[in-house]
């Protein structure tokens, strides 16, 4: 992989407020793209306050003691700009990319609502944007066809009370209990320049980017005290197998299997991710060539079988999903998929490491093309790794990783012991037979 020096030209700045600040060159000419992570996520949650981290990513939209609601976006969509925000279990993040001139603008705009967002929070708002994230969570958990698919693995794979246990939507109940103190306490505690790592893409110099960050967050104090996260620590296997059987409106059998695997960044996590795409990534994929093209067991995605969620402070998830063909049963989906899983103990061929590599890197590389998803990924390796050059090298990581690592890490992780299973099936009781008149 070559990443034309850029990996040499990234600059790293702390402000005396305890803001790390990354400044990286851009392939695209008068583009700027800010990134803010913030180290708070759904990890930082307490049972019967889930859902906070994600209602902010909403607020931070809602207006400041200096821009009003919607203005935000609107000065960056005027300027024909990109602009939105994620959450996540390990961090929250904001970002924006505009023409270069329009940095100074974008600087000021993040660092007002940083400074001076409990000044414009009010009753109003917080019920406005609660009514928000509950109308998202039933779009996309509540009335989706599997949609639930993701909250039903992390409560097999995370005991109760465990910081991973819950999804970063969280629950109506504890959005319905959000009161106006508690939020306005949860922006103390976790939103200050010394919880975050601002990163700046562009072609400017390093040191004026650094100069205009310095006026406008240098005046912005830390937080009085850091806050902790809950305790993650977890060892050995989920115990299993372990079930989850849901009969509901799904058009067709839908099979969710996880394993817990090692913590992001660790190099066992690197040899999962790489048999994550031998299995199940790409049309050259086992699973895609096994069960979708000579079986005719499950539906065609396109070769989007498995992948790893990446955790940072606990164990992850390597999750591996399909979808049954039409007169397929969920049995002898599950069963095809759970055999084809466990295969990878027999051992891969030296071609199928190369192209779980290629896979891989090539999406990593798509990834770092765009100065958005570049400056995304320093963020992520300098507020995970205290390392922004990572995401230059990261490839690095995945060419050391041998067969043997994988049959090895098979041979440990992908069993029944460590496996997890969330079925959905579809519910037939309105197609039976009518009685009779």
């Amino acid at each position: 992989m070559t990443t034309n020096g850029a990996a040499r030209r990234v600059r790293q700045f702390t402000l005396d407020n305890g803001l790390r600040l990354v400044t990286a060159p851009a392939a695209t000419p008068q583009v700027a793209a800010v990134n803010l992570w913030y180290g708070v996520g759904s990890r930082h949650e307490l049972p019967g306050r889930t859902g906070f981290a994600h209602l902010f990513e909403h607020l931070m939209f809602q207006g400041s003691g200096n821009v009003a609601k919607g203005e935000h976006f609107d000065a960056v969509e005027r300027l024909g700009g990109d602009i939105n925000a994620s959450t996540s279990t390990d961090r929250t993040n904001y970002y924006e990319t505009v023409p270069e001139h329009a940095l100074d603008l974008v600087l000021w705009l993040e660092a007002d609502r940083l400074a001076t967002l409990r000044e414009g929070m009010s009753q109003e708002v917080l019920d406005n944007q609660r009514d928000v994230v509950k109308n998202e969570r039933r779009q996309r958990y509540d009335n989706q066809p599997y949609g639930t698919a993701l909250e039903r693995i992390l409560r097999l794979g995370y005991p109760e009370g465990h910081p991973y246990h819950h999804s970063t939507i969280g629950s109506m109940a504890d959005l319905d209990a959000a009161d106006l103190d508690y939020v306005l306490s949860f922006h103390k505690r976790h939103y200050g320049p010394d919880n975050a790592v601002l990163t700046v893409v562009s072609n400017l110099d390093p040191q004026d980017v650094r100069d205009r960050v310095e006026r406008y967050f240098g005046g912005i104090p830390a937080r009085p005290s850091a806050a902790e996260a809950p305790d993650a620590a977890l060892t050995g296997p989920v115990g299993g197998p372990v079930r989850d059987r849901v009969v509901e409106a799904v058009p067709a059998p839908g099979v969710f299997l996880g394993y817990r695997v090692a913590p992001y960044g660790d190099r066992d996590f690197d040899v999962l991710h790489l048999a994550s795409a031998v299995l199940g990534q790409g049309q050259g994929s086992r699973l895609y060539r096994r069960l979708v093209l000579e079986r005719g067991l499950a539906a065609d995605d396109g070769g989007a079988a498995a992948d790893l969620l990446p955790f940072r402070y606990t164990p992850s998830l390597m999750l591996v999903n399909m979808i049954a063909r039409e007169g397929v049963s969920g049995d002898d989906l599950e069963a095809a998929m759970i055999e084809e899983t466990e295969k990878l103990a027999e051992g891969i061929t030296d071609e199928e490491l190369e192209r779980a590599r290629a896979v891989l890197e090539r999406d990593h590389l798509q990834t770092l093309s765009h100065p958005s998803g570049l400056a995304d990924s320093i963020s992520a390796c300098t507020q995970l790794f205290g390392d922004p050059e990572l995401a230059y090298t990261w490839p690095q990581r995945w060419a050391e990783v041998t067969t043997d690592d994988i049959v090895d890490q098979a041979k440990r992780v992908l069993v029944p012991e460590n496996m997890l299973s969330v079925r959905f099936d579809p519910d037939d009781t309105e197609a039976g037979e009518r009685p009779a008149a």
